[in-house]
């Protein structure tokens, strides 16, 4: 079986692409692709910086933030994360958001994956970190757009919320799958 990066009979080639939007944080651009049969298509890609998740554990519970969701139009509540600086490597954004949203350190930050937030439509990647030995050094230094408040919530609590209203970010459930996939179940074998 071909592995997804080699299988060459499903690749596209990508021929052409205009900005249709630049924002903030992301350019979206059409782009003209060909099939490996030859067929043209045009498609959407939304190009952003990578990002960064931080899963901080404090015993047994998480250190979590609280915020506005404009796209929800709600509060939700997520693990500390954002964008990562041009230049900046993913462990340093890792540890630099956890600082700045919380105002813990990380003694020690493990990387737990990488994976694309939406593959059909995205072309950035969020890194994903547990921190743990946390301290609290610092106070928060929040964007001037920044409005968190950070909590301690026990794991299971999380575990059996997200997807609710109040945990509707679909990449924290991914962090929390490679969490418990690398963290919880290497540990209990």
């Amino acid at each position: 079986m071909n592995t997804p990066s080699t299988d060459t009979t499903l690749c596209w080639t990508e021929k052409n692409r205009k900005e249709i939007c630049k924002t903030a944080v992301m350019t979206v651009n059409e782009t003209e692709s060909i099939s490996p049969d030859g067929k043209k298509g045009n498609y959407v890609v939304m190009d952003a910086p990578d990002w960064v998740i931080t899963i901080p554990v404090i015993g047994t519970k998480f250190l979590m933030v609280k915020q506005w969701r404009h796209g929800e139009k709600n509060i939700s509540i997520e693990f500390p994360g954002g964008v990562i600086d041009k230049g900046e490597a993913p462990e340093h954004a890792a540890a630099r958001e956890l600082r700045e949203e919380t105002g813990y350190t990380a003694g020690k930050l493990i990387h737990l994956g990488t994976m694309n937030p939406n593959p059909a439509l995205f072309s950035n990647h969020c890194h994903i970190y547990a921190a743990l030995e946390l301290s609290h050094t610092h106070e928060q230094q929040l964007d001037d757009d920044e409005y968190v408040h950070y909590m301690e919530i026990e794991q299971k609590e999380v575990f059996n919320n997200i997807g609710t209203k109040a945990y509707p970010h679909a990449l924290m459930s991914a962090a929390i799958g490679l969490y418990i996939t690398k963290l919880i179940q290497n540990n209990d074998q």
